[in-house]
């Protein structure tokens, strides 16, 4: 909602290492020096909206974005609104975003290799990446890539 090209564009979340997520977006392509953005954002429909606590700025002090720690997936589906005015006009983005879809995976830990000379083979042995919803590591598929130099 609000006047043409005023709105956020590009409004993309991801959840790293394991509870940190990053919301951002673009001011909107008609927006002035004085429009500002605040995000809000709930994991329930029977919670109250929570205000961004620590927002990522442009060279203009303008909000294009917010960090968030502590975060807990466990399936849940958020429902983000950004708020914005513009000398006393409200514009408004609301989206839901499944937080299992959004979050980045680590690398394996503990990768070790054991390659024994006589058998001209290799064991290769790592543990799943850190995560806070993927309970079973049979849910995990890994490929590895083998150069010979």
């Amino acid at each position: 909602a609000g006047m043409n090209g005023t709105a956020i564009e590009n409004f993309v979340c991801v959840i790293f290492n394991v509870s940190f997520m990053n919301c951002t977006w673009y001011v909107g392509r008609t927006a002035s020096g004085d429009t500002q953005y605040f995000l809000y954002w709930k994991t329930s429909r029977k919670e109250d909206f929570t205000g961004c606590q620590n927002y990522i700025k442009d060279n203009y002090g303008r909000h294009i974005g917010c960090r968030f720690q502590n975060v807990t997936i466990a399936n849940k589906r958020a429902h983000f609104l950004v708020n914005g005015s513009r000398s006393g006009q409200n514009i408004q983005l609301y989206k839901k975003i499944n937080l299992y879809e959004i979050e980045k995976l680590t690398p394996p830990l503990n990768v070790t290799v054991n390659c024994m000379e006589e058998s001209h083979g290799c064991e290769i042995r790592w543990q799943p990446p850190h995560t806070s919803h993927v309970k079973r590591h049979a849910c995990f598929k890994y490929e590895i890539v083998i150069e010979n130099k």
